[in-house]
């Protein structure tokens, strides 16, 4: 069975650029590279992984392309771009030639026009997107769900990714103002749901399996899961509990399903979305 970690990120820490790697994230304030993810992958028995982008710019892109030339098991690339740059179909044709780089994604979680995404300049960039093969991951909080909604049933065609499951309030154990806008994004079948990202939403230090079960049961029910993949959020998940606490969760979940159904959770649907073979 081919198994992928769908998202993990590499950085040589700069305390300045990663800026939002805080004191309360300190186990995480270093370098962190593919010999060091290669360890937990041996110990999970994963074949390969999506490196994604940490920073905004193009020297990332520049930095996990390299990396990957020199490590097969990154299996590929998602990256950054200004998609409300004027010559953004110029810069995505000059990255065609870079077959490791699969989609892009831009830190939307994190913008005070929660709905950026549904500004005419950067549609017109997704617009883009679909000529050259790439995928869009949508990196968001549960208040920009139905913008999101609105931004993928605007694009059928495109692929799109939503990840960490739009980080909803384990710790405090709510759910209800992220159901709605779940339901709604996943309506569009054209996007996948990554099931990543969930230990840092949880309480660090007390957090058990069976906390973010709840979670799963509305995923698995919204998208079902030829639609979903495992995602580790390495190494920002080491604040949390680390690699194989990630893979414990869904691990305990999936117990329910079937060998061929587990197959596509673990790597087949991330195989399929990324266009790795």
């Amino acid at each position: 069975m081919l198994k992928l970690d769908s998202h993990q990120h590499f950085w040589r820490f700069d305390p300045v650029r990663d800026a939002w790697i805080g004191d309360d994230m300190r186990v995480i304030q270093r370098d962190f590279l593919p010999e060091d993810l290669q360890l937990e992958l041996d110990k999970q028995s994963i074949n390969g992984c999506i490196a994604v982008q940490s920073d905004q710019s193009e020297a990332d892109n520049a930095f996990l392309i390299e990396l990957a030339s020199m490590h097969p098991f990154i299996k590929g690339v998602v990256g950054w771009v200004d998609l409300q740059a004027e010559n953004i179909e110029e810069t995505l044709q000059f990255y065609s030639q870079y077959k490791i780089m699969r989609g892009y994604r831009h830190v939307l979680q994190g913008e005070s026009n929660r709905a950026l995404m549904l500004e005419p300049a950067f549609k017109r960039g997704i617009g883009f997107l679909k000529q050259f093969g790439y995928t869009y991951d949508l990196l968001i909080f549960r208040d920009q769900l139905f913008y999101a909604s609105e931004l993928c049933s605007t694009f059928p065609e495109q692929s799109f990714v939503l990840d960490h499951i739009a980080k909803p309030d384990i710790r405090n154990q709510a759910i209800n103002d992220w159901i709605p806008g779940i339901k709604a994004l996943a309506k569009n079948a054209n996007v996948y749901c990554k099931v990543s990202g969930m230990v840092t939403e949880a309480n660090w230090t007390s957090w058990k399996n069976e906390d973010f079960y709840p979670y799963l049961d509305v995923i698995f029910e919204s998208f079902g899961i030829e639609r979903l993949m495992f995602g580790s959020d390495w190494p920002v998940c080491n604040v949390a509990g680390g690699y194989s606490a990630a893979t414990e969760i869904v691990e305990g979940y999936l117990s329910q399903f079937s060998e061929e159904q587990r197959a596509l959770f673990w790597g087949g649907n991330a195989a399929r979305f990324y266009g790795i073979d």
